[in-house]
């Protein structure tokens, strides 16, 4: 939980940047406490939905020309292409000094923001917010409000079609937090190997806050709080349900993952066989993280610069290796 100085904190940090911000959450080890992680410095992470890049942007680089790359020189025009049409819909400035810390700001624009979440275009922002994040500004906006809940329930939904008929808390929160690494190539080099199990570790009761409506009003789940143990109904029409309540992208990558000709109808032959669910939606969403990361982060190389480029990556592999280490 973040206590009300570092939420003033925060709020102090976004308050700086331009108005046209509909939600402003921060997230990561910068936030939030991890296991074996003991620094107070680590870089905060911030993500900015605004309704208007181009007008934002404009604003922002007026302001703050330094938080940007040579990227900068190349206009507003260059910088909003390159955010909306490469990756995953977002634009990070990184290793930013401010106010005696170094923050990581990402912009997306409302559009691609409510698209992701819903659909699971990128599996990018919504995943970050399958995790728990501290929220900075007010959400007024109905449209945000709803998205945001929509995409907990598909995190929910998908990682109970990966379970046992029993399991605990937090098995299903290190299949949920574990959705959006599934495929990520920089898990092969550059993250810690055991980062989902320190996230869900430090931050179970936060998981259980975030999930904890959505598993208490399912009436296919039977939740026993006191233990956390958790039952849900195997039968094949709740599998069924489950499959076809998928996000939009996972669900016809699914049925690629069928086969070539398979159609909504072929979800009806593998609702009875969990593990072979499991199976098509790991692989599904593997594609989906896969091609975001990979597009993502080339896309970095430019909104940061080689210089920051390296030495993000740099402390990345340096976390990775502390892993292993331990």
């Amino acid at each position: 939980m973040v206590d009300e100085s570092n939420l003033n904190y925060f709020r102090d940090i976004v308050s700086r940047f331009p108005d046209g911000i509909t939600l402003a959450f921060a997230y990561g080890s910068g936030v939030f406490k991890q296991i074996g992680n003991v620094s107070t410095d680590n870089m905060i992470d911030f993500v900015f939905v605004v309704d208007n890049p181009y007008d934002w942007h404009s604003k922002n680089l007026s302001r703050f020309p330094h938080h940007y790359s040579f990227m900068a020189n190349l206009g507003v025009n260059a910088i909003v292409s390159l955010q909306d049409e490469i990756g995953a819909g977002v634009y990070y400035n990184t290793l930013i000094p401010f106010e005696g810390r170094k923050i990581k700001y990402g912009i997306i624009s409302q559009n691609n923001f409510i698209k992701d979440l819903n659909d699971w275009e990128w599996l990018y922002i919504s995943g970050r917010l399958h995790k728990p994040v501290q929220i900075i500004t007010r959400m007024n906006n109905t449209i945000i409000r709803t998205a945001l809940k929509e995409n907990l329930q598909s995190a929910l939904n998908a990682a109970l079609l990966c379970l046992p008929e029993k399991f605990t808390g937090n098995d299903l929160f290190m299949k949920i937090a574990g959705l959006s690494y599934a495929g990520d190539f920089r898990m092969v080099v550059g993250e810690d190997k055991g980062k989902v199990n320190k996230i869900v570790e430090s931050n179970l009761d936060e998981f259980k806050k975030l999930y904890h409506p959505f598993l208490s009003s399912s009436e296919n789940i039977h939740l026993n709080s006191s233990c956390y143990i958790i039952q849900q109904n195997m039968d094949r029409t709740v599998t069924c349900r489950l499959l076809k309540s998928l996000p939009k992208t996972l669900l016809n990558s699914v049925m690629k993952s069928i086969g070539p000709s398979s159609s909504i109808d072929s979800l009806d032959a593998i609702a009875k066989d969990r593990e072979l669910c499991s199976k098509h939606i790991y692989r599904g969403v593997s594609q989906i993280v896969l091609r975001s990361s990979i597009t993502q982060s080339s896309k970095g190389v430019l909104s940061a610069g080689l210089l920051k480029t390296c030495a993000y990556s740099t402390s990345k592999v340096r976390k990775m290796f502390k892993g292993l280490i331990r």
